[in-house]
């Protein structure tokens, strides 16, 4: 057999077995309809290790279907929400959960926007008071009636010659 012609049967032969392979599709069955939705609320708010971007709701990955069998063995053991979150976050960490809690290493990510808007607002009205008081400087100041009377005699004078 020609080289050329194993390398296509092998490649087709791949790609045939890729279009026919389909994703695990992970049914759970709850003793009541409280616990699924314990489940759902769960496994939409913790986030997928690997993947970053997606919920282990929503990810495809080994690690994501891992967390999902961790939470459904948890809630059937009657672990409360809080339990399966603190689990969740002891072995993977803080950023397991979308909605970090508010800590001492979270401070920032919490209260950082504040201060930086009051810090602008700060600079803007430092900046403003500054540009009003040099305009006020600029600005010529209004004379009283003597120096409009002497203004006026030496405008005269200056007429005259």
């Amino acid at each position: 057999m020609r080289p050329w012609l194993h390398s296509f049967f092998l490649g087709s032969a791949l790609l045939l077995a890729a279009a026919t392979a389909q994703a695990a599709i992970e049914a759970y069955e709850f003793d009541d309809e409280a616990t699924e939705e314990r489940f759902q609320q769960l496994t939409e708010e913790l986030r997928c290790p690997k993947c970053q971007n997606n919920n282990i709701a929503d990810s495809n990955s080994p690690i994501a279907s891992d967390l999902r069998r961790e939470v459904y063995r948890m809630l059937n053991q009657g672990a409360s929400d809080d339990e399966v979150v603190d689990f969740m976050v002891t072995r993977y960490g803080e950023f397991v959960l979308y909605r970090p809690r508010v800590s001492e290493m979270t401070w920032i990510l919490w209260y950082g926007p504040f201060v930086l808007l009051g810090i602008g607002a700060v600079v803007v009205l430092l900046i403003s008071r500054r540009r009003r008081r040099s305009d006020t400087a600029d600005a010529k100041p209004g004379l009283d009636a003597a120096e409009r009377e002497r203004l006026n005699q030496l405008l005269e004078q200056d007429k005259k010659r």
